[in-house]
């Protein structure tokens, strides 16, 4: 009886076992369909699975800044120039230009003769011979001699400045073609006070249409830039 009862036992445990080992094996094939199931689930081998995942992509968000603003200031520039020469003439001329703006010249000469003085910018900032070697009027456009206010005049045309009678001119100027910076800038060329009024171009004389007939040069100055 007690063989009977072992006998039962022993082929329960091999049920048991089996239905064991089919239940792992279905669980194997679900989760790798792909994959070949173990031929024996006796083996001690292991098999092993290489899981890819697919990329995931990846986006970065950036934060979109609007174009700063600037503000532009204008710029001033000044300059001066200081007349001497062989007479008692001598002065400061100081010329100041806020951004492309005309340019503002302030004059003071001392020791001139009472009445007009021609006063123009000349082309050269060149003193190796006094004031003859400043050359003529400063001219970029080749036109002839005129007043400040015409349309046809050197841009060097600055008019007269008036001496009073202790013998000082004090003027200021403000012109549209001396700028400071430019292919036109004034800086490196001269200013030259002249002993004689200038006729403006309208004198008729020989002269009038290139110096305005104003006579020997008493006094010049290099123009300098320097700090505002």
């Amino acid at each position: 009886m007690q063989a009977v009862v072992l006998a039962v036992m022993a082929a329960q445990t091999i049920l048991t076992a089996s239905a064991s080992a089919s239940s792992s094996q279905l669980l194997i094939s679900a989760s790798f369909p792909n994959s070949n199931t173990p031929q024996s689930l006796h083996s001690s081998s292991f098999i092993g699975y290489s899981l890819k995942f697919p990329r995931q992509s990846i986006k970065l968000a950036t934060a979109t800044t609007s174009p700063k603003s600037f503000t532009v200031f204008a710029a001033t520039k000044k300059a001066v120039a200081v007349l001497k020469g062989n007479s008692e003439v001598e002065g400061v001329v100081t010329l100041t230009q806020e951004d492309d703006g005309p340019t503002s010249v302030n004059v003071r000469v001392t020791g001139l003769t009472p009445g007009l003085h021609g006063f123009h910018l000349h082309q050269y900032g060149d003193t190796t011979n006094g004031c003859i070697s400043t050359g003529p009027h400063f001219n970029p456009n080749g036109l002839t001699h005129g007043a400040p206010e015409d349309e046809v005049r050197h841009a060097g045309d600055l008019g007269n400045i008036v001496a009073n009678a202790e013998g000082v001119a004090e003027a200021t100027i403000v012109d549209n073609q001396i700028p400071l910076s430019g292919p036109n800038a004034v800086v490196g060329r001269a200013f030259v006070v002249h002993e004689l009024a200038d006729d403006l171009g309208k004198g008729g004389h020989e002269l009038s249409l290139s110096t305005g007939n104003a006579g020997g040069r008493l006094a010049c100055g290099v123009v300098g830039l320097t700090p505002v």
